[in-house]
């Protein structure tokens, strides 16, 4: 598993790079001391693992986070005690309270197995975000770590977009357009106000003017334009 160490104290990073000798399936393929670097490095090595300092100079590292388009599996390292809750709610694998204790660590390399991401299989999923990508979501003081196979659509509300998983429907600054292009073939823009997780479909009826109405998993009803209708009904089809 490749991993990255983020944190803007170089003793704190030379500490953890010693302690992880001892874990020959990580493989430490590069460290940053703020969140600008770290953004560059992750782009050019694409990691399974992070290991994230959250208050560093410049940005923090929630907010690196906010920048990804995919996000590894995260473990926070902080001397900060106080993050810890905020950084469960974001769902993070594992939070380590610095000075790192090789017991702590041995404990968090454990529960790296199962959520090692998936090998991609097709030069489209190295470009494109798909079911088993990871994205950050970020609104006001909440936070989330989500899985795109969880988000039943994606909704245009002005300049923002509106998240629509499990019972939340948090917004993000981002617009359609620009998310659209980021998106797979599991995604399907059905109007210019909505996008679709086609997994998520459960029923399909005409609607008006030619279009459709998809009805999703769990009950959501996301109207496909006249527009539109024909390219769903052939990527639907057999």
């Amino acid at each position: 598993m490749r991993a990255i160490i983020i944190d803007d104290e170089r003793l704190a990073r030379k500490e953890l790079f010693k302690l992880l000798d001892d874990f020959p399936e990580i493989e430490v393929v590069g460290e940053a001391a703020n969140a600008d670097d770290a953004l560059e490095l992750i782009n050019n090595t694409n990691p399974d693992l992070l290991f994230l300092d959250i208050q560093m100079p410049g940005k923090t590292g929630f907010e690196l986070l906010e920048m990804l388009d995919s996000v590894p599996t995260v473990i926070f390292t902080t001397a900060y005690d106080e993050y810890a809750l905020k950084a469960f709610e974001v769902n993070a694998l594992d939070y380590l309270l610095k000075p790192i204790q090789a017991e702590r660590l041995q404990e968090s390399i454990a529960k790296l197995e199962p959520a090692k991401a998936p090998e991609d299989i097709t030069t489209e999923t190295e470009r494109k975000l798909g079911l088993n990508d990871q994205v950050f979501v970020k609104d006001g003081d909440k936070c989330w770590f989500v899985r795109l196979s969880d988000i039943r659509y994606f909704e245009s509300d002005g300049n923002y977009i509106k998240v629509f998983f499990e019972k939340f429907k948090p917004m993000i600054h981002k617009s359609l357009n620009a998310l659209d292009e980021k998106l797979n073939r599991d995604f399907f823009r059905a109007s210019r106000k909505h996008i679709i997780n086609l997994s998520w479909v459960e029923g399909i009826e005409p609607w008006f003017n030619g279009g459709l109405m998809v009805r999703l998993k769990g009950g959501d009803k996301v109207e496909v334009s006249r527009r539109q209708a024909a390219k769903f009904k052939e990527k639907m089809s057999l």
